[in-house]
């Protein structure tokens, strides 16, 4: 028997503004992006009266929960950032684990988050389970 597994993926975008500390090039200065954001959760069994993994609509809000914290600020003072690079990188780690503490059931996990400052540079973040 197969060992199936589901993968739903939700996305959001948010605008702030950053600069790449020690960069040494034009991403030192102060700048701004419109992030795209795209989130993937797994699971391997579905609600048994629903048969989903979980809702879309509690997923996205989870998300926008996240995002909220770096809407519309410069990145660099948010206290996550004040030592770390707000890179896209980082970024994409600190919405995984904001999502990923807001998972209450056991059987669906975070399985990536990408961060995009554009169309053709994009970060993905994963974590081995």
């Amino acid at each position: 028997m197969s060992k199936g597994f589901w993968r739903l993926t939700v996305a959001d975008h948010f605008s702030s503004a950053h600069q790449l500390r020690h960069y040494q090039g034009k991403c030192e200065q102060m700048h701004g992006h419109n992030f795209q954001v795209t989130l993937c959760v797994e699971g391997r069994r579905l609600h048994p009266e629903l048969d989903i993994v979980m809702d879309f609509k509690e997923l996205k809000t989870m998300l926008k929960e996240v995002l909220a914290e770096l809407d519309h600020c410069n990145l660099n003072e948010v206290p996550a950032f004040r030592d770390a690079n707000p890179s896209s990188e980082n970024l994409a780690r600190f919405i995984f684990q904001g999502v990923k503490a807001r998972l209450v059931d056991p059987g669906v996990h975070v399985y990536s988050v990408s961060v995009a400052e554009g169309p053709a540079s994009i970060a993905a973040y994963f974590e081995e389970e």
